[in-house]
Protein backbone atom coordinates (compact mmCIF):
# COMPACT_ATOMS: atom_id res chain seq x y z
CA UNK A 1 0.00 0.00 0.00
CA UNK A 2 1.23 3.47 -0.90
CA UNK A 3 2.11 5.39 2.30
CA UNK A 4 1.87 8.85 -0.47
CA UNK A 5 -0.56 9.86 -2.56
CA UNK A 6 1.17 11.32 -5.97
CA UNK A 7 0.07 15.09 -6.94
CA UNK A 8 -0.93 15.82 -10.30
CA UNK A 9 1.79 18.53 -10.15
CA UNK A 10 4.38 15.59 -9.64
CA UNK A 11 2.93 13.73 -12.38
CA UNK A 12 2.83 16.71 -14.80
CA UNK A 13 6.87 17.41 -13.83
CA UNK A 14 7.46 13.75 -15.11
CA UNK A 15 5.36 14.37 -18.22
CA UNK A 16 6.86 17.51 -18.98
CA UNK A 17 10.46 15.06 -19.47
CA UNK A 18 8.61 13.41 -22.36
CA UNK A 19 9.34 14.81 -25.58
CA UNK A 20 6.62 13.75 -28.88
CA UNK A 21 9.20 11.19 -31.14
CA UNK A 22 8.66 13.55 -34.03
CA UNK A 23 8.31 16.79 -32.82
CA UNK A 24 10.66 16.63 -30.57
CA UNK A 25 9.35 18.95 -27.91
CA UNK A 26 7.67 18.40 -24.74
CA UNK A 27 4.33 16.69 -24.84
CA UNK A 28 3.17 18.94 -21.50
CA UNK A 29 4.49 22.05 -24.09
CA UNK A 30 2.25 20.98 -27.20
CA UNK A 31 -1.25 20.51 -25.44
CA UNK A 32 -1.34 16.54 -25.92
CA UNK A 33 -1.82 15.96 -22.12
CA UNK A 34 -5.24 15.96 -22.22
CA UNK A 35 -6.26 14.76 -18.13
CA UNK A 36 -4.78 13.56 -15.44
CA UNK A 37 -6.64 11.36 -13.20
CA UNK A 38 -5.36 10.03 -10.00
CA UNK A 39 -7.39 7.13 -7.56
CA UNK A 40 -6.91 4.71 -4.71
CA UNK A 41 -3.50 3.57 -4.00
CA UNK A 42 -1.60 5.53 -6.62
CA UNK A 43 -3.43 4.67 -9.23
CA UNK A 44 -3.05 7.20 -12.38
CA UNK A 45 -5.24 7.53 -15.37
CA UNK A 46 -3.61 9.96 -18.09
CA UNK A 47 -5.22 10.48 -21.19
CA UNK A 48 -2.86 11.83 -24.23
CA UNK A 49 -3.62 13.43 -27.64
CA UNK A 50 -2.53 12.54 -30.63
CA UNK A 51 -1.87 14.68 -33.65
CA UNK A 52 -3.84 12.05 -36.05
CA UNK A 53 -5.58 8.54 -35.42
CA UNK A 54 -3.30 6.76 -37.39
CA UNK A 55 -0.01 8.42 -35.45
CA UNK A 56 2.68 5.80 -36.49
CA UNK A 57 4.13 6.59 -32.63
CA UNK A 58 1.54 5.60 -30.77
CA UNK A 59 2.66 2.55 -28.81
CA UNK A 60 6.28 4.94 -28.10
CA UNK A 61 4.37 7.91 -26.68
CA UNK A 62 2.32 5.42 -24.25
CA UNK A 63 5.73 3.92 -23.25
CA UNK A 64 7.46 7.01 -22.61
CA UNK A 65 4.58 8.25 -20.44
CA UNK A 66 4.42 4.85 -18.07
CA UNK A 67 7.91 5.18 -17.57
CA UNK A 68 8.42 8.89 -16.52
CA UNK A 69 5.51 8.25 -14.22
CA UNK A 70 6.74 5.08 -12.81
CA UNK A 71 9.33 7.14 -11.35
CA UNK A 72 7.19 9.46 -8.97
CA UNK A 73 6.92 8.20 -5.93
CA UNK A 74 3.47 6.75 -4.39
CA UNK A 75 2.13 5.75 -8.48
CA UNK A 76 0.92 2.50 -8.18
CA UNK A 77 -1.18 1.13 -11.24
CA UNK A 78 -0.62 3.22 -14.61
CA UNK A 79 -3.34 3.56 -17.32
CA UNK A 80 -2.51 5.82 -20.68
CA UNK A 81 -5.54 6.08 -22.99
CA UNK A 82 -4.89 7.83 -26.07
CA UNK A 83 -7.42 10.73 -27.77
CA UNK A 84 -7.07 12.19 -31.19
CA UNK A 85 -6.65 16.30 -31.42
CA UNK A 86 -9.36 18.02 -33.57
CA UNK A 87 -9.28 20.31 -36.07
CA UNK A 88 -8.58 23.27 -34.01
CA UNK A 89 -6.23 21.68 -31.92
CA UNK A 90 -4.27 21.01 -34.30
CA UNK A 91 -4.55 24.29 -36.38
CA UNK A 92 -2.72 25.92 -33.27
CA UNK A 93 -0.12 23.19 -33.00
CA UNK A 94 0.63 23.79 -36.58
CA UNK A 95 0.69 27.72 -35.42
CA UNK A 96 2.55 27.42 -32.16
CA UNK A 97 5.39 25.29 -34.34
CA UNK A 98 5.59 27.04 -37.68
CA UNK A 99 4.46 30.56 -36.38
CA UNK A 100 1.17 32.13 -38.85
CA UNK A 101 2.60 33.65 -41.82
CA UNK A 102 1.49 34.17 -45.10
CA UNK A 103 4.18 32.96 -47.92
CA UNK A 104 6.18 29.60 -47.32
CA UNK A 105 9.32 30.14 -45.88
CA UNK A 106 11.87 27.94 -46.23
CA UNK A 107 14.09 28.21 -42.98
CA UNK A 108 17.61 27.52 -43.57
CA UNK A 109 17.22 30.23 -46.74
CA UNK A 110 17.05 32.54 -43.68
CA UNK A 111 19.64 34.90 -42.81
CA UNK A 112 19.69 34.18 -38.93
CA UNK A 113 19.63 30.48 -39.41
CA UNK A 114 21.88 28.47 -37.61
CA UNK A 115 21.60 25.31 -39.53
CA UNK A 116 24.42 24.31 -41.74
CA UNK A 117 23.30 22.58 -45.05
CA UNK A 118 25.41 20.26 -46.96
CA UNK A 119 25.06 19.16 -50.74
CA UNK A 120 26.38 16.22 -51.37
CA UNK A 121 27.05 15.79 -54.99
CA UNK A 122 28.84 13.65 -57.77
CA UNK A 123 29.19 13.80 -61.11
CA UNK A 124 27.88 10.43 -62.31
CA UNK A 125 26.35 7.52 -60.31
CA UNK A 126 27.71 4.52 -58.87
CA UNK A 127 30.58 6.78 -56.76
CA UNK A 128 28.69 5.54 -53.43
CA UNK A 129 27.45 9.44 -52.50
CA UNK A 130 24.28 8.17 -51.13
CA UNK A 131 26.45 6.15 -48.76
CA UNK A 132 28.79 8.82 -48.03
CA UNK A 133 25.57 11.02 -47.22
CA UNK A 134 23.98 8.30 -44.72
CA UNK A 135 26.74 7.10 -42.85
CA UNK A 136 27.90 10.98 -42.30
CA UNK A 137 24.80 11.94 -41.14
CA UNK A 138 24.57 8.63 -38.63
CA UNK A 139 28.22 9.80 -37.55
CA UNK A 140 27.21 13.31 -36.53
CA UNK A 141 24.25 12.13 -35.07
CA UNK A 142 26.35 9.96 -32.55
CA UNK A 143 27.83 12.94 -31.79
CA UNK A 144 24.68 14.65 -30.14
CA UNK A 145 23.76 17.02 -33.45
CA UNK A 146 20.74 17.46 -34.19
CA UNK A 147 20.83 16.18 -38.13
CA UNK A 148 18.49 15.80 -40.72
CA UNK A 149 18.70 14.02 -44.67
CA UNK A 150 16.98 15.24 -47.43
CA UNK A 151 16.90 12.59 -50.40
CA UNK A 152 16.89 15.10 -53.72
CA UNK A 153 17.84 11.97 -55.23
CA UNK A 154 14.26 12.21 -56.42
CA UNK A 155 14.83 9.43 -59.77
CA UNK A 156 17.33 7.41 -57.53
CA UNK A 157 15.97 7.65 -53.78
CA UNK A 158 17.53 5.56 -51.54
CA UNK A 159 18.04 6.69 -48.01
CA UNK A 160 14.91 4.89 -46.39
CA UNK A 161 16.77 2.21 -47.49
CA UNK A 162 20.15 2.73 -46.12
CA UNK A 163 18.58 3.93 -43.10
CA UNK A 164 16.20 0.46 -42.31
CA UNK A 165 12.93 2.90 -42.25
CA UNK A 166 10.19 2.47 -44.59
CA UNK A 167 8.02 4.82 -41.99
CA UNK A 168 5.56 7.08 -44.06
CA UNK A 169 6.08 10.68 -42.56
CA UNK A 170 2.74 11.69 -40.32
CA UNK A 171 0.82 14.78 -41.83
CA UNK A 172 -0.82 17.82 -39.31
CA UNK A 173 -2.75 19.79 -41.49
CA UNK A 174 0.37 20.85 -44.22
CA UNK A 175 2.54 20.13 -41.74
CA UNK A 176 4.97 16.84 -42.43
CA UNK A 177 6.50 15.24 -39.53
CA UNK A 178 9.65 13.45 -40.84
CA UNK A 179 10.17 10.26 -39.38
CA UNK A 180 13.62 9.55 -38.07
CA UNK A 181 16.46 6.59 -37.90
CA UNK A 182 19.56 6.21 -35.96
CA UNK A 183 19.07 9.47 -35.13
CA UNK A 184 18.63 10.88 -38.18
CA UNK A 185 15.41 13.06 -39.30
CA UNK A 186 14.88 12.39 -43.27
CA UNK A 187 12.64 12.63 -45.88
CA UNK A 188 12.23 11.06 -49.52
CA UNK A 189 10.10 11.24 -52.37
CA UNK A 190 9.83 7.55 -51.71
CA UNK A 191 7.85 7.72 -48.51
CA UNK A 192 5.13 8.87 -51.16
CA UNK A 193 5.06 6.72 -53.55
CA UNK A 194 3.89 2.57 -53.42
CA UNK A 195 6.39 0.38 -53.87
CA UNK A 196 9.30 0.74 -55.97
CA UNK A 197 7.21 2.93 -58.95
CA UNK A 198 9.49 4.91 -60.71
CA UNK A 199 9.36 8.97 -60.36
CA UNK A 200 8.84 10.69 -63.82
CA UNK A 201 8.87 14.40 -63.39
CA UNK A 202 10.42 17.09 -65.60
CA UNK A 203 12.20 20.38 -63.73
CA UNK A 204 9.44 22.23 -62.68
CA UNK A 205 7.73 19.08 -60.59
CA UNK A 206 11.28 18.43 -58.94
CA UNK A 207 12.16 22.11 -57.99
CA UNK A 208 7.87 21.98 -56.36
CA UNK A 209 8.69 18.69 -54.56
CA UNK A 210 12.24 20.23 -53.39
CA UNK A 211 10.77 23.10 -52.31
CA UNK A 212 7.81 21.38 -50.20
CA UNK A 213 10.91 18.81 -48.56
CA UNK A 214 12.33 22.47 -47.15
CA UNK A 215 9.06 24.61 -46.19
CA UNK A 216 6.72 21.70 -45.40
CA UNK A 217 8.92 19.25 -43.72
CA UNK A 218 9.31 20.28 -39.95
CA UNK A 219 12.68 19.59 -39.39
CA UNK A 220 13.33 21.72 -35.63
CA UNK A 221 16.34 23.13 -35.08
CA UNK A 222 18.80 21.12 -36.77
CA UNK A 223 22.56 21.66 -36.35
CA UNK A 224 23.28 19.98 -39.83
CA UNK A 225 20.72 19.34 -42.88
CA UNK A 226 22.63 16.61 -45.75
CA UNK A 227 21.20 16.85 -48.88
CA UNK A 228 21.71 13.68 -51.18
CA UNK A 229 22.00 15.33 -55.00
CA UNK A 230 21.40 13.26 -58.19
CA UNK A 231 24.20 12.77 -60.12
CA UNK A 232 25.90 15.63 -62.62
CA UNK A 233 24.61 19.41 -62.62
CA UNK A 234 20.57 19.06 -63.73
CA UNK A 235 17.27 20.63 -62.74
CA UNK A 236 17.84 19.40 -58.99
CA UNK A 237 21.42 21.11 -58.45
CA UNK A 238 20.00 24.35 -59.95
CA UNK A 239 16.91 24.39 -57.59
CA UNK A 240 18.66 23.89 -54.59
CA UNK A 241 21.23 26.66 -55.47
CA UNK A 242 18.22 28.45 -55.93
CA UNK A 243 16.23 27.95 -52.63
CA UNK A 244 19.27 27.91 -50.38
CA UNK A 245 22.16 29.91 -51.87
CA UNK A 246 23.58 29.00 -48.44
CA UNK A 247 24.31 25.61 -48.79
CA UNK A 248 27.74 24.19 -49.07
CA UNK A 249 28.90 21.37 -51.45
CA UNK A 250 30.37 18.09 -50.72
CA UNK A 251 32.04 16.83 -54.25
CA UNK A 252 32.17 12.59 -53.52
CA UNK A 253 34.36 10.62 -56.40
CA UNK A 254 36.03 7.53 -57.01
CA UNK A 255 40.04 7.42 -57.52
CA UNK A 256 39.05 6.90 -61.06
CA UNK A 257 40.57 9.47 -63.84
CA UNK A 258 36.89 9.45 -65.73
CA UNK A 259 35.23 9.82 -62.37
CA UNK A 260 37.00 12.80 -61.65
CA UNK A 261 36.83 14.40 -64.20
CA UNK A 262 33.03 14.41 -64.13
CA UNK A 263 32.88 15.22 -60.79
CA UNK A 264 35.24 18.01 -60.64
CA UNK A 265 32.26 19.16 -62.92
CA UNK A 266 29.91 18.82 -60.17
CA UNK A 267 31.98 21.26 -58.05
CA UNK A 268 32.71 23.32 -60.83
CA UNK A 269 28.80 24.43 -60.41
CA UNK A 270 29.77 26.70 -57.66
CA UNK A 271 31.33 28.97 -59.88
CA UNK A 272 27.52 29.59 -61.07
CA UNK A 273 25.66 29.37 -58.52
CA UNK A 274 28.19 31.44 -55.92
CA UNK A 275 28.24 28.09 -53.58
CA UNK A 276 30.90 27.20 -51.22
CA UNK A 277 32.96 24.02 -52.13
CA UNK A 278 33.42 22.62 -48.65
CA UNK A 279 35.74 19.49 -49.92
CA UNK A 280 36.08 16.34 -51.46
CA UNK A 281 35.32 13.00 -50.33
CA UNK A 282 37.50 10.16 -52.66
CA UNK A 283 35.26 6.92 -52.34
CA UNK A 284 36.39 3.22 -52.87
CA UNK A 285 39.92 4.66 -53.01
CA UNK A 286 41.49 1.28 -52.17
CA UNK A 287 40.96 -2.68 -51.37
CA UNK A 288 42.56 -4.31 -48.23
CA UNK A 289 43.72 -7.77 -49.42
CA UNK A 290 43.81 -10.75 -46.59
CA UNK A 291 47.43 -11.05 -46.88
CA UNK A 292 47.99 -7.37 -46.01
CA UNK A 293 48.06 -6.07 -49.25
CA UNK A 294 46.32 -3.39 -51.21
CA UNK A 295 44.63 -3.61 -54.46
CA UNK A 296 43.55 -0.14 -56.08
CA UNK A 297 41.31 -1.32 -58.58
CA UNK A 298 39.65 2.04 -59.69
CA UNK A 299 43.19 3.56 -59.96
CA UNK A 300 44.55 6.58 -57.66
CA UNK A 301 44.86 9.68 -57.14
CA UNK A 302 41.09 11.24 -58.59
CA UNK A 303 40.01 12.85 -55.20
CA UNK A 304 43.24 14.81 -55.10
CA UNK A 305 42.89 15.46 -58.61
CA UNK A 306 39.22 16.89 -58.23
CA UNK A 307 40.26 18.85 -54.80
CA UNK A 308 43.23 20.52 -56.64
CA UNK A 309 42.01 21.66 -59.82
CA UNK A 310 38.36 23.09 -58.35
CA UNK A 311 40.61 24.84 -55.69
CA UNK A 312 42.45 26.44 -58.87
CA UNK A 313 39.00 27.05 -60.43
CA UNK A 314 37.36 28.64 -57.84
CA UNK A 315 40.68 30.25 -56.64
CA UNK A 316 39.96 29.08 -52.87
CA UNK A 317 41.57 25.95 -51.40
CA UNK A 318 39.30 22.59 -51.79
CA UNK A 319 40.00 20.01 -49.34
CA UNK A 320 40.72 16.61 -49.36
CA UNK A 321 38.54 15.46 -46.91
CA UNK A 322 39.30 11.78 -46.72
CA UNK A 323 39.81 8.62 -48.58
CA UNK A 324 36.89 5.89 -47.59
CA UNK A 325 38.68 2.24 -48.92
CA UNK A 326 36.16 -0.23 -50.58
CA UNK A 327 34.41 -2.67 -47.57
CA UNK A 328 32.05 -5.17 -48.42
CA UNK A 329 30.68 -4.28 -44.96
CA UNK A 330 29.92 -0.31 -46.10
CA UNK A 331 27.55 -2.40 -48.97
CA UNK A 332 25.88 -4.71 -46.74
CA UNK A 333 25.43 -2.17 -44.12
CA UNK A 334 23.61 -0.13 -46.81
CA UNK A 335 21.16 -3.16 -47.69
CA UNK A 336 20.07 -3.70 -43.96
CA UNK A 337 19.79 -0.50 -42.81
CA UNK A 338 22.61 -0.08 -39.99
CA UNK A 339 25.23 2.37 -41.63
CA UNK A 340 29.10 0.79 -41.10
CA UNK A 341 29.41 4.41 -38.80
CA UNK A 342 27.45 2.52 -36.15
CA UNK A 343 28.10 -1.53 -37.15
CA UNK A 344 31.83 -1.18 -37.35
CA UNK A 345 32.96 2.09 -36.57
CA UNK A 346 36.78 0.51 -35.93
CA UNK A 347 36.97 -0.56 -39.47
CA UNK A 348 38.81 1.05 -41.87
CA UNK A 349 35.94 2.42 -43.65
CA UNK A 350 33.53 3.33 -40.63
CA UNK A 351 37.20 5.08 -38.99
CA UNK A 352 37.68 7.16 -41.98
CA UNK A 353 33.64 8.47 -42.46
CA UNK A 354 33.59 9.23 -39.00
CA UNK A 355 36.92 11.24 -39.23
CA UNK A 356 35.45 13.12 -42.33
CA UNK A 357 32.56 13.57 -39.97
CA UNK A 358 34.42 15.38 -37.64
CA UNK A 359 35.21 17.70 -40.24
CA UNK A 360 31.86 19.05 -40.95
CA UNK A 361 30.57 18.73 -37.11
CA UNK A 362 29.06 22.27 -35.92
CA UNK A 363 28.73 23.14 -32.26
CA UNK A 364 25.49 22.22 -30.85
CA UNK A 365 22.70 24.58 -31.09
CA UNK A 366 21.81 25.99 -27.52
CA UNK A 367 18.86 27.35 -26.11
CA UNK A 368 19.97 30.57 -27.96
CA UNK A 369 19.51 28.86 -31.25
CA UNK A 370 17.03 30.42 -33.72
CA UNK A 371 13.60 28.89 -34.02
CA UNK A 372 12.60 27.55 -37.00
CA UNK A 373 9.34 28.19 -37.32
CA UNK A 374 7.57 28.83 -40.92
CA UNK A 375 4.30 28.94 -42.16
CA UNK A 376 3.05 26.53 -44.90
CA UNK A 377 0.26 28.66 -46.63
CA UNK A 378 0.84 28.77 -50.64
CA UNK A 379 0.35 31.68 -53.09
CA UNK A 380 -2.00 31.26 -56.36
Amino acid sequence: MNDTTPSESAIRAALSKVDDPEIGKPITDLGMVKSITIGDAGAVEIVVYLTTSGCPMRTEISDRVRTAVADVPGVGAIAVELDVMDDEQRTALRKQLRGDRADPVIPFAQPGSLTRVYAVASGKGGVGKSSVTVNLAAALARRGLSVGVLDADIYGHSVPRMLGNDAKPTQVEQMIMPPAAHGVKFISIGQFTEGNTPVTWRGPMLHRALQQFLADVYWGDLDILLLDLPPGTGDVAISIAQLIPGAEILVVTTPQQAAAEVAERAGAIALQTRQKVLGVVENMSWLDLPDGSRMTPFGAGGGAQVAERLSRAIGANVELLGQVPLETSVREGGDAGVPIVLSAPESPAGSALSAIADKLAVQRRGLIGMSLGIDTARRD
